[in-house]
């Protein structure tokens, strides 16, 4: 004889049951409604502040210091579209190389009353023809906006003449290691990777450790806790000196990127950055007791750097109003330290507020994490 089953009981296909217990587990969780939902709209918004629609320019055009220096920033400075600066010659070259600036005009030595823009005490307006006779422009022709910039400072000036192309003018391209986009890029990416392995080398494994009840087993020893993040660190700092390495190379020989400031100094910088990182990943990874809290946890904490520390461009893309909190970001001192070093030959002594700011993060975190590590 069969079984009797109550009329009332309807028996859903098991497809429909998984489908509506997923469902039921996705809204039950907080942290995943953010990430499918609002996170995009954040991001949307970030990159949408930084890559705002905006007039052409302004261009950051710098000036040789010399005898027509000052003729040529005040006709140029007509144009709302340059913001120009006169700097020596060592200080222009530095600003053209790190991205500062995407035109350095160099005018000629011979001296004359104002050519360009009438006599120094606001005199006439239109000087006469041919006596200022040569200027040389000095840009990355692979950046559109250096060449743009270029093209609008020669039709400036050759009006300013009073007839056109009445000043010869010599193109010089600069391509040579340490003035393109890789060798601002390059740093960047150091950051990055240093970044992501502290994150996901440290933070993640130490919640995979859990869920396997490894931690427990730690906890029946008699190890301390400070021994086990400790060798948590050092273990990461193993490979991370390899992962850099490897980085470095492949950039040197490929692209010819190379550090002004000499290998010594990077090395320092990517052991001090490893330890900050390592420590933020301890701290995200000592209370999180799921995969998925660990990984909203570290999204929340990389997301904002790699928006806004300027990995792939100049935080110089967000308004001044965000400038001191994008400085604050762990990752910014980090990679303007490295910038520093590889660009610009920049001594670690100059580099004191970059170094401390990144030894202070590391410390805190670690000191944080050490407090409120748990072991299940």
């Amino acid at each position: 004889m069969s079984e009797l089953r109550p009329a009332s009981v309807v028996r859903a296909h098991p497809l429909a049951s998984l489908i509506g217990a997923r469902v039921r587990e996705f809204w039950r969780e907080p942290s995943a409604i953010f990430w499918v939902y609002v996170f995009p709209l954040i991001l949307v918004g970030a990159l949408g502040v930084a890559f705002r629609e905006r007039p052409v320019g302004p261009f950051s055009v710098v000036v040789q210091s010399g005898a027509q220096a000052a003729t040529i920033q005040r006709t140029l400075s007509r144009d709302s579209r340059f913001r120009v600066r006169i700097l020596d010659a060592p200080t222009s070259r530095q600003w053209l190389q790190t991205g500062r600036a995407e035109l350095l005009v160099v005018p000629s030595s011979r001296t004359s009353n104002d050519p360009l823009g009438g006599s120094a005490d606001g005199g006439s307006e239109k000087g006469s023809p041919g006596e200022f006779e040569s200027c040389a422009y000095q840009y990355d022709p692979t950046q559109a906006n250096s060449v743009l910039a270029r093209q609008l400072a020669d039709d400036a000036l050759q009006r300013a003449a009073l007839r056109r192309d009445a000043i010869v003018v010599h193109d010089q391209p600069v391509v040579e290691p340490g003035s393109r986009y890789i060798d601002f890029l390059v740093p960047g990416l150091l950051g990055m990777g240093l970044l992501g392995g502290g994150m996901w080398g440290v933070g993640f494994a130490i919640v995979d450790m859990r869920l396997r009840k490894l931690l427990k087993r730690y906890l029946a020893t008699p190890m301390k806790r400070r021994h086990f993040l400790g060798a948590v660190m050092a273990s990461r700092l193993l490979f991370t000196i390899p992962e850099a390495l490897a980085l470095l190379v492949c950039a040197r020989l490929l692209f010819g990127v190379t550090s002004q400031g000499g290998y010594g100094p990077v090395a320092l910088l990517i052991l001090l950055g490893a330890c900050q990182f390592s420590g933020i990943g301890l701290l995200v990874a000592s209370r999180a007791r799921t995969i998925e809290t660990v990984s909203g946890l570290m999204n929340a904490v990389m997301l904002p750097m790699w928006i806004g520390s300027g990995i792939f461009f100049s935080t110089d893309r967000f308004p001044e109003s965000v400038q001191p909190f994008l400085s604050l970001l762990p990752l910014t001192p980090l990679i303007q330290a490295l910038r520093g070093v590889m660009l610009e030959n920049a001594s670690l002594w100059t580099l004191g507020p970059q170094l401390g700011m990144i030894v202070l993060w590391g410390a805190v975190t670690f000191v944080l994490a050490l407090r409120w590590f748990r072991w299940n």
